[in-house]
């Protein structure tokens, strides 16, 4: 055993000291906040309670105005990434004239209508992609940034792997695809057509199952690393190839992707199998299109499908009976059918942000409503029945109830073990009145 050095004696003489002559100190060994007392020696009766409300100095953090509607109570993006968004965002697919036949018209002026109307309402959560358009979407997007001065305000998300100059160019061989020379090519046009220096939200839009996972996370970290992009999404991809793409960024200290994007709805549940459990697996948000059915969901009653966007090729053959679902619970809460719709997909699991498209302030402002619409229990057992969805093996042989296993709890042969109790799962963010 070794011996005490006479500098060790010195110094537990010294703290012996000092700390007799500052028992009495109270001055010394607190911290005031206001008319709260923390005392750093652990006295509880003098710390403050959990009840009390944190003050501040207004000269020094004055509080922020109050939302002019529910879209502007921002939430945490997701637990991989530290930036607060809207709960909806708006999608730029329709913004633009280049696909007046698909998705219907819309001018400039309209565009920049819709883009104002969804800023003063409290959004900050604005989706494109470089193809969108053929490239007319990011343009737009750019000259309302530069002419409304907003940038810093607004969190950005594009894309890249589908080309934007379909039938302009015979070499287009390297306009697509997820690999780096495509990469390359198109995030420098869509910084060229944002009018921007980075990109909030970078997207890989679809996998091209040719590119190897190093390539890729390699090619996109270096974006990051340039100050091009600063947080990485994925869409239209299988759930192993993004669980191993994440592996592979924390194995080498990459920055990994934190959201997902694809297509979810009350008529189309399948990420539910597979890609929702994996974002709550990775600390991944959900960033769904085609909540509102692409224009499909409408009441039984209603003669015919308001002009607008024609997308046969996301038709499921569900869309009556599944309107016939929505129909029936927006009757009892007396709300728009498409409320009802964007209301299923926001309580069916933490950190999912629906996309709203479209060109009509007035269908955006009714989207905003839905955010202050709650669902009970039944009225969600109600929607899901609107089509039979099979999670597929093996989730229905774990939990024989059919419902997606969230942990233990949910695991059918567990429960003969024993009696147990479980921390519960994360749930979604109650609708805000």
């Amino acid at each position: 055993m070794l011996k005490p050095t006479k500098a060790d004696s010195f110094m537990h003489h010294q703290t012996s000291m000092n700390f007799n002559q500052n028992r009495g100190e109270d001055k010394e060994l607190s911290i005031y906040s206001r008319s709260n007392k923390i005392n750093l020696r652990g006295d509880h009766s003098t710390m403050a309670t959990s009840t009390s409300k944190p003050t501040q100095p207004k000269e020094m953090l004055p509080p922020p105005p109050p939302p002019n509607s529910v879209l502007g109570r921002h939430r945490l993006l997701a637990p991989s990434a530290s930036v607060r968004v809207s709960p909806l965002s708006l999608g730029g697919i329709s913004l633009g004239d280049n696909w007046k036949g698909m998705m219907g018209e819309c001018t400039k002026e309209q565009a920049f209508e819709l883009l104002d109307a969804y800023y003063d309402l409290g959004g900050n959560f604005i989706d494109t992609a470089n193809m969108y358009q053929f490239g007319q979407s990011e343009e737009w997007i750019g000259e309302w940034l530069q002419k409304t001065s907003r940038r810093s305000e607004i969190v950005l998300a594009t894309k890249y792997t589908l080309s934007p100059i379909f039938g302009k160019s015979v070499q287009q061989s390297n306009y697509g695809g997820t690999g780096t020379k495509s990469m390359r090519v198109a995030v420098d046009d869509s910084l060229k057509r944002l009018q921007v220096d980075y990109i909030d939200l970078y997207y890989v839009h679809a996998w091209d199952f040719a590119t190897s996972i190093p390539e890729l996370m390699q090619s996109l970290n270096t974006l990051v690393q340039q100050g091009k992009v600063l947080y990485l999404g994925i869409s239209d991809t299988p759930a192993w190839v993004v669980t191993k793409a994440n592996a592979y960024a924390r194995e080498y200290g990459l920055r990994p992707f934190s959201v997902y994007q694809g297509r979810y709805s009350a008529m189309m549940r399948d990420l539910e199998r597979d890609i929702i459990p994996m974002a709550r697996d990775e600390g991944m948000a959900i960033h769904p299109w085609g909540v509102l059915g692409s224009g499909y969901f409408r009441s039984p009653d209603a003669a015919t499908k308001e002009g607008g966007r024609q997308t046969p090729h996301v038709k499921t053959g569900r869309e009556e009976q599944v309107s016939a679902a929505l129909d029936s619970v927006a009757k009892r809460h007396q709300v728009p059918i498409t409320s009802v719709a964007l209301a299923y997909a926001l309580q069916k699991a933490p950190y999912i942000f629906p996309m709203v498209g479209g060109n009509k302030v007035s269908h955006l402002k009714a989207n905003v409503e839905a955010l202050s619409l709650e669902l009970t229990p039944e009225d969600v057992a109600e929607v899901d029945k609107g089509y039979d969805f099979d999670l597929g093996f093996p989730h229905n042989f774990l939990n024989l109830a059919g419902f997606m296993p969230q942990g233990p709890q949910h695991v059918s042969f567990l429960a003969g073990l024993g009696h147990f109790d479980y921390v519960e799962p994360t749930t979604a963010i109650k609708p805000l009145k």
